[in-house]
């Protein structure tokens, strides 16, 4: 039976094949798993992890961090207005940037907090109800706000493609977004879809099921 370390090496060989000299950092999805079930990878040296919510996150992660402040947290998930002071306490990236209103309560906290995260912008790209994010055709003009309203730093643009078999077209689109705004990093893919997201210049992908198992 393979274990979470055979199944981690596994993804981190297929993604060599595919980058060649790019870089894709594999986000272990860590969300709702035990930090007990999270530790062998933790211990392996992994330094990237998922969380989708706040107090979850800071149940789990708040000691390991402190133990260890090489570990880097990405929040994943929708962040609601009142849990941005403790997101950027804790979190190192938060790929859920989707709103004007979200943007200048986290620019506030950072400067009460005297601390500077990462950022992508989370866009609906398949224009569904059920997800957050910014429409497409509206990117530009949230990025520019954000760029003259705010100081939080920007580094790429998120999005979930509808699960319909067209990822490869969302992909393409949302990599020619994210280059015209000249944006270096890329959070696209996961476990179904990484490996076609990397071929459209992802940076990071967001992995958890395929590493940890499934969830309970």
């Amino acid at each position: 039976m393979d274990t979470i370390i055979d199944r981690y090496n596994k993804i981190k060989s297929l993604i060599s094949k595919e980058t060649q000299d790019k870089k894709a950092n594999i986000v272990a999805v860590s969300k709702t798993f035990k930090i007990n079930h999270i530790k062998p990878l933790i211990d392996y040296g992994h330094l990237h992890y998922g969380e989708n919510k706040v107090q979850e996150a800071y149940e789990k992660w708040t000691d390991i961090k402190t133990q260890n402040n090489r570990i880097l947290l990405h929040m994943i998930g929708k962040l609601q207005s009142n849990k941005a002071k403790k997101a950027i306490e804790l979190f190192n990236y938060i790929h859920s940037l989707d709103s004007e209103k979200l943007a200048k309560i986290l620019n506030e906290s950072e400067i009460r907090l005297k601390k500077k995260i990462k950022y992508f912008i989370q866009v609906n790209i398949g224009d569904e109800k059920q997800k957050s994010g910014v429409d497409i055709k509206d990117v530009d003009d949230f990025y520019n706000f954000c760029l003259k309203e705010t100081n939080l730093n920007i580094i790429g643009l998120m999005c979930i493609p509808p699960n319909d078999g067209n990822e490869d077209k969302y992909f393409d689109i949302i990599n020619k977004k994210n280059q015209s705004l000249g944006l270096k990093d890329l959070s696209i893919g996961m476990s179904n879809d990484y490996l076609k997201a990397i071929k459209h210049n992802s940076t990071f992908i967001r992995v958890g099921t395929s590493i940890f198992g499934k969830r309970n």
